[in-house]
């Protein structure tokens, strides 16, 4: 890098799907640039509010600005709140001497993209999901370089503008997790079930319905836990406000023995373990033989990047965007998906003890989700974006 420092401002955020790629690659900028100045932009009301700060990075707020998506009193305040919220963009960018600006999209991203463009600074953009959204179509328009988690994103870059798969960047965690899988697995799981209180030599299946738990997975799984038990172990996420219907439903078909928390003695408790919540599911993902989970975007990204066979059992909603996440990896082999509507516990009985009793079958899972995952991603981002703001 020449002497001059490199400004970068990177926006995006409200989910955790748009802060922790954006503070990978800002991450990564750092590490490869020691003297780069880096900036976020972002609203008052999402994770960034928090979780940039505490990163070590500055943010600069604007108003969420959605688009309309129908004819409404919101519409017709749209074009001012548009103005005011570029206005208030443009005197950051100005300030912050921004070499380039990178977006990953979410309700910050779009008025910095305009912005930007009006200004003539380049522009980078990251896309995590399989079917981008409206943030980054937008800016995709102006966008010098455009890297993806996915192919067939949707998005269409400007003539002579570059777009290709890099995967996605990953949290310092899973990072760290990547590198050590590379070198010996077995002694990761070891150390991660030790300090986790689960035994290391029986497989453990990881199940996942993210923050909020989903319903669909608590109770098919654990009405299906005698089974489970039979063939492996537990660690169940239930979400918050979820633990107890799981906890009684595990005591009823498995006995009042079968379950345990986690960071328990091994042997003080039974082979179901359930929380809410795992501040540390690095620990889990190191010892898990299966995923059972739902599908969104950075968890696929994540299991495929770690080589975890998985069950993605998508979210339900809209447009179905879930199953476009989790169909690339399990078309290469890395998993199976089941509809929503189709993940009962009688689901679990016919098919999960079968295919934890076939390690082969799963160890091929592994290899096909490890060749189709990248974990590269938050340094091939950076690289590119310093390579532009030169």
């Amino acid at each position: 890098m020449s002497k001059k420092t490199v400004n970068v401002v990177l926006a995006g955020g409200g989910t955790a799907g748009h802060v922790n790629p954006l503070l990978s690659v800002a991450d990564a900028i750092r590490r490869i640039e020691p003297n780069a100045s880096v900036s976020v932009i972002g609203t008052a009301v999402g994770l960034e509010h928090d979780l940039v700060p505490q990163a070590g990075y500055e943010l600069d707020t604007i108003d969420k600005v959605p688009f309309p998506r129908r004819p409404n009193l919101d519409a017709l305040r749209f074009p001012m709140r548009w103005k005011r919220e570029g206005d208030k963009v443009r005197s950051i960018l100005e300030a912050r001497h921004a070499d380039v600006v990178v977006g990953f999209g979410g309700y910050a991203s779009a008025p910095v993209y305009a912005a930007a463009h009006r200004m003539g600074i380049p522009i980078v953009i990251h896309e995590q999901n399989a079917r981008a959204g409206m943030a980054n179509k937008l800016g995709a328009r102006w966008a010098a370089y455009i890297g993806t988690a996915y192919a067939n994103t949707g998005l269409k870059p400007a003539p002579g503008a570059t777009i290709e798969r890099v995967g996605l960047p990953l949290r310092p965690a899973i990072a760290s997790l990547c590198r050590k899988l590379e070198t010996d697995r077995v002694a990761v799981r070891d150390e991660a079930a030790a300090r986790l209180g689960i035994d290391p030599k029986r497989p453990l299946v990881l199940v996942t319905g993210g923050s909020l738990g989903a319903l669909s997975l608590n109770r098919a799984v654990s009405e299906a836990s005698a089974d489970l038990l039979k063939s492996a172990q537990v660690i169940h996420l239930t979400g918050r406000g979820k633990i107890d219907e799981v906890r009684a439903t595990v005591a009823r078909e498995a006995g009042e023995n079968a379950l345990s928390g986690l960071f328990d003695d091994a042997a003080s408790g039974g082979d179901y373990h359930v929380a809410e919540y795992l501040e540390r599911i690095d620990l889990a993902f190191a010892c898990a033989a299966l995923v059972i989970c739902r599908a969104g975007a950075g968890s696929v990204s994540e299991l495929a990047a770690l080589g975890l066979p998985a069950v993605y059992v998508p979210l339900p909603i809209g447009n179905g965007e879930q199953r476009f996440n989790a169909q690339p990896v399990v078309e290469a082999g890395g998993g199976l998906m089941v509809a929503d509507r189709d993940f009962t516990a009688d689901w679990v009985h016919e098919h999960v003890p079968a295919l934890l009793d076939d390690p082969i079958r799963l160890r091929q899972f592994g290899e096909k989700a490890w060749g189709y995952g990248i974990r590269d991603a938050a340094d091939r981002m950076a690289r590119t974006v310093l390579d532009i703001a030169r």
